[in-house]
């Protein structure tokens, strides 16, 4: 699978077939995340919505990001994406939450250079996976990168996920138990 379409379809089929949901937290990307989640036909089986936080005491205020946090680092930071995710899964309800925070430009902004961006995934289990991505060209290119970025890591955890539930089923060998 490559690109944003894919990936996406990619994700909304694993969850559908596990009969899980997933909520997006979005910054710098500003509803695009959940725009191409939702081009997926079928993407309501899963998708139960998403939070654009552009503003900083939206992640305090409705995803419950800490808010000595956000006055200590600023707004782009893993602690903040990560907190983003949980929150946004929290308050929507999903087994899956996945968010993205960053600088897309014109601008540096929280002392973090252009391109600066963070994705993070938090699953039902409370697990997770941030990543700090540095990312080059204009701010089109940048909010495009990042809902590929997020997307493949939401892939990724959901890939991992099956594989770590496949080896406690089955005794950690992979081989089925007679």
């Amino acid at each position: 699978m490559t690109g944003p379409g894919s990936a996406a379809a990619g994700a909304l089929e694993l969850l559908a077939g596990r009969g899980q949901s997933l909520a997006v937290a979005e910054s710098l990307t500003g509803g695009l995340v959940a725009g191409t989640l939702t081009a997926v036909p079928g993407a309501s089986r899963s998708l139960r919505g998403s939070i654009t936080a552009y503003a900083t005491d939206i992640k305090q205020d409705i995803l419950g990001v800490d808010g000595a946090l956000l006055a200590a680092r600023g707004a782009v930071d893993g602690e903040v994406a990560r907190q983003m995710a949980a929150g946004v899964r929290r308050a929507l309800g999903a087994d899956w939450g996945i968010a993205t925070t960053g600088v897309a430009g014109p601008d540096p902004q929280d002392g973090q250079p252009v391109g600066t961006v963070f994705v993070a995934v938090q699953g039902p289990d409370g697990a997770g996976e941030v990543r700090r991505l540095a990312l080059t060209g204009d701010r089109e290119r940048i909010r495009r990168d990042t809902i590929d970025a997020v997307l493949a890591l939401l892939l990724s955890e959901l890939t991992e996920n099956a594989r770590a539930q496949d080896t406690e089923q089955h005794g950690g060998n992979g081989c089925l138990q007679p």
